[in-house]
């Protein structure tokens, strides 16, 4: 595959093959992402949860704890991440009608953005509610993982638009 010379991938070299990149010029910024999901889920297993009634413990606690987990492990999980040092990582979890809404943002100061680690708080966060309450609930979907804004670095701040 020949990449667009004024659209050039970043994590290709001009051989074609999977790099990494090099942030070793880039410049020391304060930075934070922040993404979101919904684990989609039966009333019945929203009112199992708000009532403490899950077979294996409070879902929400374990799935914040997890996403926050897996925000410090990114580097390992996703083959190009560079390993940063965060510097904070929260996970929130609301309940509504129709299942849980989940929000995470991750904060640093290094040389390249922390989206990948909001995300993966997310996706891990989400797979842990499903994981807990499967038993009670084989239908559970979960939906729309994105970021919703990311500020530092270069290409500064960005914001996810409500038609996105």
């Amino acid at each position: 595959m020949t990449a667009d010379p004024d659209n050039k991938l970043t994590h290709v070299d001009d051989e074609g093959r999977i790099t990494m990149v090099d942030v070793g010029a880039k410049q020391v910024t304060s930075r934070v992402a922040e993404a979101s999901g919904f684990v989609r889920m039966s009333p019945e297993t929203v009112l199992a949860i708000r009532e403490r009634r899950t077979p294996k413990g409070d879902p929400l606690e374990a799935a914040r704890l997890a996403g926050i987990m897996a925000a410090k492990r990114t580097a390992e999980l996703i083959p190009l991440c560079h390993s940063l040092p965060l510097s904070h990582v929260d996970v929130r979890i609301e309940l509504e009608d129709e299942g849980a809404r989940l929000n995470a943002a991750a904060s640093t100061s290094a040389q390249t953005g922390v989206e990948m680690e909001a995300l993966t708080a997310v996706s891990v966060a989400a797979l842990t509610l499903y994981d807990m309450c499967k038993a009670i609930d084989r239908t559970i979907t979960i939906d729309r993982i994105r970021l919703e804004r990311k500020s530092g670095g270069r290409s500064g701040d960005w914001r996810r638009q409500d038609d996105e």
